[in-house]
């Protein structure tokens, strides 16, 4: 599997590839938000779904879905999910929120992919987030099975 990584000094960078990063999505398109806690996977993710709000013209309120587990937000042209499994145990819970179905028609950003078990669609893109030793400096890695998606944000990430 290959990967391309990159180091951030601060939220505003991370948001900064978040955004870039959301330019280069589609219906079908599944991210799998790796890292420890206050590594930055929610920030990442929000500033991902605030650019698409802003690309289709909605305006909400992006909360984190610690407590909901999922959030969706109805853009267009696709639907967004965005869920947190830290608090999931079975893979069952995972077939319960109906993100399998959500994984070919929307936009899907899983934070905790490891909750998914054997559901984590192949192909998906994984982004691990690292914290270093450095105040905000994260270490984003970005990989796939799939190798068209490193070709997709390549450009976006050498622009960073």
């Amino acid at each position: 599997m290959e990967s391309l990584s990159l180091t951030v000094e601060s939220p505003e960078a991370t948001a900064d590839i978040a955004r870039a990063v959301a330019g280069r999505l589609a219906a079908g398109d599944v991210l799998l938000l790796d890292g420890p806690i206050g590594a930055g996977k929610t920030h990442f993710a929000r500033a991902l779904i605030r650019h698409l709000m802003e690309q289709s013209g909605a305006v909400e309120d992006v909360p984190s879905p610690t407590f909901t587990l999922v959030q969706t937000y109805e853009l267009t042209p696709v639907e967004v999910w965005h869920a947190d499994l830290y608090r999931l145990s079975d893979p069952t819970e995972v077939i319960e929120l109906g993100l399998e179905e959500a994984f070919d028609t929307a936009i899907c950003l899983i934070e905790w992919p490891d909750r998914l078990f054997d559901l984590a669609p192949q192909g998906a893109l994984w982004v691990r987030f690292s914290a270093l030793d450095a105040e905000n400096t994260r270490r984003l890695e970005f990989s796939s099975e799939n190798a068209e998606w490193l070709d997709r944000i390549a450009p976006v990430l050498e622009a960073a």
